[in-house]
């Protein structure tokens, strides 16, 4: 589990990523408020096929920093010298949500370093709405997690797990969830609100798989769109999930990067 030193704009931090499989480097970039520990379902079905690259960023898991506010080309930064510190020159990226925006800012701003790209619900610029839902975020974890932890479900699953869930089981999930926010989620929520990848999308050369969740209550379809529009020649595909589709159908999610990025491999 190696560590490296990174400088951002804020001071000096210690990246920490998880190593694991064999074959061409697929780099798993987290969302906001969780770990390299997202991928788990992931990296479990891709290690006999990839070596697995799943850092944390800062504010999340064993990463640690300067504690101050951080941004997107922070966290590419971040990204980067994982890379250089692995020997790698490039790889597959798959991303979700934050994750998804910075794997499109590292696509974008060093596409010699991104053989393809998944990118599960990622957006172009944050617009008024979605600024008003993370600026609700921020009052909800400045009560503590519990707060958070109980609005998630209701923001991140679809349909698919309301329709089988207990009032008991999703208790249990919250109480779960409550365990494991990140303490950085709320300096990760602050670079959620100020995304604008408008300027480096047209600069994608990497095969580009834009993902969306068909009940995604944070990016919507219409997000979606102008993303797919700028990114050139990307494809587009949708998992029926909510935001959190990673955790909501693991299996179904994975099938879906997977087919993407082996197809890429033997292009």
């Amino acid at each position: 589990m190696p560590t490296v030193p990174v400088t951002l704009a804020g001071g000096e931090a210690a990246v920490h990523y998880d190593v694991d499989g064999r074959g061409p480097a697929l780099l798993l970039l987290h969302g906001t408020a969780a770990s390299r520990e997202q991928w788990g379902p992931l990296t479990a079905l891709a290690r006999d096929r990839f070596t697995v690259f799943a850092p944390d960023f800062s504010g999340s898991g064993l990463t640690t920093d300067h504690g101050g506010p951080v941004d997107v080309a922070d966290l590419a930064a971040e990204v980067l010298a994982v890379l250089d510190d692995a020997g790698v020159a490039a790889a597959h990226v798959v991303g979700h949500s934050l994750g998804a925006v910075v794997a499109a800012h590292l696509a974008g701003t060093h596409p010699d370093r991104v053989r393809s790209a998944v990118l599960h619900a990622a957006w172009p610029v944050t617009d008024v709405r979605q600024d008003a839902e993370f600026r609700y975020w921020l009052e909800l974890l400045a009560d503590g997690p519990a707060a958070f932890a109980r609005m998630l479900p209701l923001m991140a699953f679809g349909p698919r797990y309301w329709s089988t869930a207990t009032a008991a089981g999703n208790e249990a999930l919250v109480a779960d969830l409550a365990k494991v926010i990140q303490p950085g989620t709320d300096r990760q929520t602050e670079a959620d609100r100020h995304v604008d990848l408008r300027p480096v999308l047209g600069a994608i050369t990497a095969p580009t798989l834009v993902l969306g969740s068909a009940h995604d209550r944070i990016v919507t379809a219409h997000q979606q769109r102008d993303l797919l529009a700028a990114i050139p020649g990307a494809r587009a595909a949708t998992i029926d999930a909510g935001h959190g589709a990673p955790a909501e159908l693991p299996d179904e999610f994975a099938q879906l990067v997977l087919d993407f990025v082996s197809a890429t491999v033997s292009v």
